[in-house]
């Protein structure tokens, strides 16, 4: 908070917008405009000048920090105080030359990158200073615009001013802003700050001046700094953005000085981050592949650049016995220049390639740690006053623009798979695919079921006009014959009557003789129709094989489209098969995002534990002991001493006594519980305490703060605590008649955080382990519990499930080799067997083992020998038995595929050769 000494900066609340501006950025020629198509940030080194005069270039070393020297002119009082004297200084900008005067005829010569004069105006400091490391931004680099220099030069004036009333004087945050906003689409792109000061080595958020002692957190594994506690505010257009600066600018400490009427007390820094979507990147993709092609460009995941712009106004350096400061105002010129030399000790430690940079002497080099060294584009503006009054104050400051005109960067673009957009993209892809394919195979169906339809009417038809023909044929000659045969009985009988009555008759018997010719050739023209009506059958059977023959046509159509909606089932499931891969890819990014986690959470536990002093009567004193002697029960682990760990454990029981402990676990005071259960967990660490603490009804207390408290901290410690004794089998007895393994499985059920359920499950493999427990740890739900833990997806929470999992598959298995149990396993029974097939190729190792080992234990037993073929476990034994790092679970797979006859039935039957 500002005292008499300082006060907060006020900023102009003026309405008035600003002129965008709308024309596009320009590339810088030296950022890689293409880069390769992979998760990881591409380099490019750069190598430093050979001379001076190579400052000039611009793409001769685009990773060299760039300076720039910019003169303030004289103001109202140096006009009259050095009227008689001549500038100090000399700017020669056509040769990009400085002449820094010692005396009247003898002056130093130094060259800069970009000299500007006091007539330069806001838009040529912006656009020589700033302009490239914006582009290099908006490419997807990290970029920081920094000003350095002696109080009242104009540092403030050339990064912060927001040109309200004029807007030619905006400053190079305004003009930044502008450029982005022109330059990026926030339909499908973001823009965001946070806006900062380092006030006497605490960062304040500007924008919320509550948020007043903000932690650096660093990546272990990169380096990279992350300010995670600041406001982060997303940017929709220019006058939020002004609205936003002038915000900060009231909340930022200043005060008045001989120096400068208004001189910042703080380093400010405004950060800018900028997310875009990499578009039209593999348009070139080969048109000859087809289908393939257009399949591979539909599943790659869109890239995402993010490029930071840090703009940092440095406090200006200042000698107190010109500024003239005392009091608060001292102390805060003291913690300036502390810092300002932090910064200058880190310049010439990376101009003079020293093997160390003492980046960690001051936040503000830590948190400038990529702006120097790193991977940003920095470009420096140094600030200098003209009179000869501070002639060595300009010469300080020419001097640490040299030096850092040594610095060389590694530019490296920041950009990474958009994994949610390509699932998206890919959810859609698929159900696109699954509703043409049902629409082609319902019209596929439909297509069969007109064709067979229509064949079998056309079969009937035919069959019935076949069978109506015959029949009309049949009935037509049968009628035809019976008359025929009518007609000759009855000429026959007038035959015989006229040869009986005129026997003697001449001429009779010429007549009875053609009668009966005539007869005769009525029975051949019969025949001969006989013969047309076979003819005409033989025709009707070929018309009907020919039917039969388009029957067979229309089967094997109908076997071509079977084929095809077969091919079109192997496509999908083509798709699917790249739709888990990328699942799995995504899944083991999570698995790293869960281990940072963790590594956060273990950061804040171990802050935690530093203890803090309870103002409540006799309690104070208790809890200080406590916390002592925490730190001296631990501080032997760390020193391998076990005569101090023994001293420690002494001192405890002498000063509190284990009574006293315990009883504060039903303290009323949080804190005091808290305390307290942590010291018995590190109590409950050794085993020579582990039976003073359950004999003392340690146990019992602790099983009690399970069941009523609601605090996260307890659940975790005391887990701890109860899986550290569950470690003596005769404490499992214990644990298990009292109910704990109940309380674990709720607690289990209730939590959410990892170092919890890594506690909760530790305990519950412990008591795994204990052969007369299997089925009582099964019907009280520890089975359920611990496979229930795998939603975390903490790779320790799942090393302590599958540690639990393989000691209970260990104990099975003993049992089942001496007689003692019959049947399946009840780890397959509960249904954990797919689980553990899908884990024993995990890529971390301590899961890894245990499920290789489980896994062994399981298959030892013939009963489960069906079960573990159906649920794909042959195959991971198999692999263990081949591959497995650690010798004796490889032998252990080995003979116990050798030994099982199912497993070798099975071997053989899919021709694994083993």
């Amino acid at each position: 908070m500002a005292t008499t000494a300082s006060i907060y900066r006020n900023g102009n609340y003026s309405k008035n917008s600003l002129i965008t501006n709308n024309n596009k950025v320009e590339r810088p020629p030296s950022v890689n405009s293409n880069p390769k198509n992979s998760l990881k940030s591409k380099s490019l080194r750069k190598s430093a000048p050979a001379a001076l005069g190579a400052a000039k270039d611009d793409t001769g070393v685009p990773g060299r920090v760039r300076v720039a020297v910019r003169l303030r002119p004289r103001n109202a009082e140096e006009m009259v105080a050095d009227a008689d004297f001549a500038d100090c200084v000399e700017l020669q900008p056509e040769v990009k030359r400085l002449k820094l005067r010692k005396n009247n005829w003898d002056s130093d010569t130094y060259e800069f990158d970009e000299l500007l004069t006091e007539f330069a105006s806001q838009k040529r400091v912006y656009e020589v200073v700033a302009k490239p490391v914006v582009e290099s931004v908006l490419d997807g680099y990290n970029g920081t615009v920094m000003a350095y220099g002696q109080t009242g030069t104009g540092k403030t004036y050339t990064l912060g001013r927001l040109g309200e009333e004029d807007t030619a004087a905006r400053g190079i945050m305004v003009r930044a802003m502008e450029d982005i906003l022109a330059d990026v689409s926030l339909e499908t792109n973001s823009v965001s700050i946070s806006y900062l000061q380092l006030y006497m080595e605490t960062i304040q958020d500007l924008l919320n001046p509550t948020n007043d002692n903000i932690s650096i957190v660093e990546d272990p594994k990169s380096g990279d700094v992350s300010l995670p506690g600041a406001s982060l505010v997303e940017i929709r257009n220019q006058q939020s953005f002004v609205e936003l600066l002038r915000l900060g600018e009231a909340h930022r400490f200043a005060a008045n000085t001989k120096l400068n009427a208004e001189s910042s007390r703080s380093h400010a820094m405004l950060m800018v981050h900028v997310k875009r979507s990499v578009r039209g990147r593999d348009s070139d993709l080969s048109s000859e592949n087809g289908n393939n092609s257009r399949m591979v460009k539909i599943l790659k995941p869109p890239i995402v650049r993010k490029g930071k712009l840090v703009i940092v106004d440095l406090a200006g350096s200042e000698r107190i016995d010109k500024s003239g400061s005392e009091g608060h105002t001292l102390e805060e010129a003291k913690s300036i220049n502390l810092s300002l030399i932090a910064l200058g000790k880190c310049i010439n430690a990376l101009a003079e390639n020293s093997a160390h940079v003492p980046v960690r002497d001051s936040k503000l080099t830590r948190l400038l740690r990529d702006s120097f060294g790193g991977t940003a584009r920095t470009s420096l503006v140094i600030t200098i006053g003209p009179s000869p009054r501070h002639r060595g104050e300009t010469a300080s400051t020419i001097m640490f623009g040299q030096r850092a005109m040594k610095v060389e960067n590694m530019l490296k673009l920041k950009e990474e798979f958009d994994y949610k957009s390509l699932s998206r993209r890919l959810d859609l892809q698929l159900d696109k695919f699954i509703a043409e394919h049902e629409r082609q195979q319902k019209a596929f169906e439909e297509e069969i079921e007109r064709v067979t339809m229509e064949a079998q009417n056309r079969i009937s038809e035919s069959e019935r006009n076949n069978a109506d023909a015959l029949e009309k044929e049949r009935t037509k000659y049968q009628k035809e014959y019976m008359e025929s045969i009518k007609k000759l009985e009855e000429k026959w009988m007038m035959n015989q009557q006229k040869h009986a009555g005129g026997e003697n008759i001449p001429g009779l018997k010429d007549e009875s003789s053609n009668a009966i010719s005539n007869g005769k050739d009525s029975r051949v023209g019969n025949m001969e129709e006989l013969a047309q009506m076979k003819n005409k059958l033989q025709k009707e059977t070929l018309l009907r094989k020919v039917a039969e023959g388009e029957v067979n046509i229309l089967k094997s159509q109908l076997a071509g489209l079977k084929k095809s909606e077969a091919s079109a089932k192997s496509d999908i499931s083509k798709l699917q098969k790249m739709l888990e891969d990328e699942a799995c890819q995504k899944e083991k990014l999570e698995v790293e995002i869960a281990t940072l986690q963790s590594q956060l959470l273990q950061i804040s536990f171990e802050a935690d534990e530093t203890a803090r002093r309870i103002d409540k009567g006799g309690s104070e004193e208790v809890l200080g002991g406590l916390d002592s002697l925490m730190l001296q029960v631990r501080q032997p682990q760390i020193n391998d001493s076990g005569n101090g760990q023994k001293a420690s454990i002494a001192k405890l029981f002498e000063q509190v006594g284990l009574q006293k402990i315990l009883s504060l676990l039903e303290a009323e005071d949080a804190d005091v519980r808290i305390h307290a259960v942590k010291v018995v967990a590190n109590l409950a660490a050794e085993e020579t305490n582990q039976e003073k603490i359950v004999g003392a009804g340690g146990l019992k207390s602790l099983l009690t703060l399970l069941r009523s408290s609601e605090d996260e901290t307890i659940y975790r410690v005391a887990a701890g605590a109860i899986a550290n004794l569950a470690m003596n089998e005769t404490n499992q007895e214990l644990i298990m008649a009292q109910g704990g393994i109940r309380l674990l499985s709720m607690t289990a059920g209730n939590a959410e955080d990892p170092q919890t359920l890594r506690m909760i499950a530790g305990a519950i493999a412990n008591l795994c382990g204990n052969d007369k427990l299997q089925m009582k740890l099964r019907s009280e739900g520890g089975i359920k519990a611990l496979i229930g833990m795998v939603r975390c997806r903490h790779p320790d929470v799942l090393a302590q499930v599958a540690r639990g999992i393989a000691n209970f598959a260990k104990c099975e298995s003993r049992a089942s080799t001496q007689g003692t149990k019959t049947g399946r396993s009840l780890l397959i029974e509960d249904g954990v067997l797919p689980w553990i097939v899908q884990n024993a190729n995990s890529e971390a190792s301590q899961i890894r083992h245990h499920v290789e080992l489980a896994l062994c234990h399981l298959a030892q037993h013939e009963v489960n020998a069906k079960d573990m073929i159906s649920g794909g476990a042959l195959w991971e034994l198999v692999r263990v038995s081949r591959d497995c790092l650690r010798e004796d679970i490889r032998t252990l797979a080995h003979r116990t595929l050798t030994s099982s006859p199912t497993f070798q039935a099975e071997m053989r039957r899919l021709r694994i050769d083993h």
